[in-house]
């Protein structure tokens, strides 16, 4: 089974995480998959952690996550802190794959999406 992670920032304002959340929802609607399958993790601020989520997810038999970090730019979180966590997850649990995959704001489908909003 494989999982997609989506991992965002955090906020102390609810209504931002819940956004995250719905995001996750219509992905997994997208992709066709159980809601289940697209799970949201949260770097700081808000819950799950990273780590509680690839926890859930590999304790549920789980042998695959993707990790989509939900940032636009590279910065420190991009860079060095989402790495830092799939590291230790992945010393944590050897026998399992995890894929990080580049963050949402490196993607190519974002300029047009950017010249879109523009028009």
């Amino acid at each position: 089974m494989k999982r997609l992670l989506i991992v965002a920032h955090g906020s102390r304002r609810n209504a931002s995480n819940d956004e995250v959340r719905v995001l996750a929802e219509k992905v997994a609607e997208h992709l066709q998959l159980p809601a289940n399958d697209v799970q949201v993790a949260f770097l700081e601020l808000a819950l799950p952690s990273i780590e509680t989520a690839l926890d859930e997810c590999f304790s549920s038999g789980t042998q695959e996550v993707c990790v989509l970090p939900y940032f636009l730019s590279s910065g420190t979180h991009v860079v060095n802190d989402v790495p830092r966590e799939i590291a230790a997850a992945q010393t944590k649990w050897p026998d399992k794959t995890i894929t990080l995959l580049p963050h949402i704001g490196a993607a190519d489908t974002m300029i047009g999406l950017i010249a879109n909003s523009y028009r």
